[in-house]
C-alpha cells in the first residue's frame, strides 16, 4: 500500500502511521508541520491549496485532517469548519481521483449522526439532524465522499469514531484521570447513563479493515469497544488503575445540575450545560455494522489505562 495520511501528526494519525509503517507500507503525510519520521508534504489546509504532487504514486488516502469540535465562538468560525471539513475533503478526493487513487478512507465523527436517541444506542441508520456546525459539516463531507466515490468508481469508506482513549490521549478523559490522580476530581453520582468509547489501537484496526475489505465500500461505520460505560464506572476504573480508594459517597446529581445552570448564566463558572452533557449525559452507539465485517476490539478502558500507567512507570 502506498498511503497518504492527512492529520498524521495528531493522536489517532500517529498510531495509524505506526501501524502502517510496521506493516511495511510506503507512507507520506500531509500536515501543517514536518514530521521527521515520514515523508511530509507541508500544507496548511486553511490557507493553502493542496498540492497535486502530494498524491503522486498514492493508492490509498486516509483523511483525518479537519477542524476539531470547538464550542468557543462556533458561529464566528463557521467558515473555517466549512473550509476545512467540507471543501478540503472534496478537493482532496477530486485530486485523488485524477491521480488514480484506489481507496479513500474518511475519518469522520459520531457527531455527524446528529442528536442522541433517548431509547437506544444510535446506529449508522439513525440520521438525526446534527446539533452544531461541526456535526453538520462532518455530515456534509461524508455525503460528498460517498457521492464522489460512486461517481469515480473509487473504494470509499467512512469511520465514525466514538470518544477515543489510549496512551497520549488528551481532552476530557485525560483531565479526569489527572484530576483523580491529583485528588481534586469529585466522586461522580451513581447514575445509569451510557457512554461509548474506543481504544486508539482498536480504532486503527477498524480504519485498516474498512480500507482493505471490499464489502466496506460505500459504507459508514461507527467504531466502539462494544461496551457501554456509565460515568461512575469510568470514574471507578480510573480510581482502580491509579490505586486510589473508591469513595463510598458521591456528589449528588442535583449539585451538578445546579452548577451547570449557573454556568450557563455566569460566564466565569467553568461548568455549563454543555459540560454537564459531556460528563454525565449519554452518548451511546452501536457498532453491529462494523462487527459484520469481522471487527473485534481487543481493548477496553481498564486494559488500556493499565497499559498507560505501566508505560508511565517505565
Amino acid at each position: 500500500m502506498n498511503a497518504l495520511v492527512t492529520g498524521g501528526n495528531g493522536f489517532i494519525g500517529s498510531y495509524l502511521l505506526e501501524s502502517l509503517a510496521s506493516g511495511g507500507h510506503s507512507l507520506r503525510i500531509l500536515a501543517r508541520k514536518p514530521n521527521i519520521n515520514y515523508e511530509t508534504v507541508v500544507c496548511d489546509l486553511e490557507n493553502e491549496t493542496i498540492p497535486e504532487s502530494a498524491l503522486d504514486s498514492i493508492d490509498t488516502v486516509f483523511h483525518m485532517a479537519g477542524y476539531a469540535h470547538d464550542m468557543a465562538n462556533t458561529s464566528k468560525k463557521e467558515h473555517i469548519y466549512r473550509k476545512l471539513n467540507v471543501n478540503a475533503t472534496v478537493n482532496l478526493i477530486k485530486i485523488a481521483n485524477s491521480k488514480g487513487v484506489k481507496r479513500f478512507i474518511y475519518i469522520s465523527s459520531v457527531k455527524a449522526g446528529g442528536a442522541m436517541l433517548s431509547n437506544r444506542c444510535m446506529s449508522e441508520d439513525d440520521q438525526e439532524i446534527p446539533k452544531d456546525i461541526y456535526g453538520l459539516t462532518k455530515r456534509e463531507a461524508e455525503m460528498k465522499v460517498l457521492d464522489l466515490g460512486r461517481k469515480f468508481n473509487m473504494h470509499v469508506a467512512i469511520i465514525r469514531p466514538t470518544l477515543v482513549y489510549g496512551l497520549g490521549m488528551k481532552g476530557n478523559l485525560s483531565l479526569m484521570l489527572n484530576g483523580i490522580q491529583g485528588g481534586w476530581f469529585p466522586p461522580l453520582p451513581k447514575i445509569k447513563n451510557k457512554r461509548s468509547m474506543i481504544c486508539v489501537n482498536d480504532l486503527v484496526e477498524a480504519i485498516l479493515l474498512v480500507a482493505k475489505d471490499t464489502r466496506a465500500n460505500g459504507g459508514i461505520y461507527i467504531a466502539t469497544d462494544d461496551y457501554e460505560y456509565s460515568s461512575r464506572e469510568i470514574y471507578e476504573i480510573m480510581c482502580k488503575v491509579l490505586s486510589k480508594s473508591i469513595p463510598n459517597w458521591s456528589v449528588p446529581l442535583f449539585v451538578f445540575t445546579l452548577i451547570a445552570k449557573m454556568g450557563d448564566v455566569i460566564g466565569f463558572i467553568p461548568f455549563s450545560s454543555f459540560s454537564y452533557q459531556k460528563l454525565l449525559g449519554s452518548e451511546c452507539y452501536s457498532m453491529k455494522k462494523l462487527q459484520k465485517l469481522g471487527f473485534k476490539p481487543k481493548y477496553n478502558l481498564l486494559l488500556s489505562l493499565e497499559d498507560m500507567i505501566d508505560h508511565d512507570k517505565h
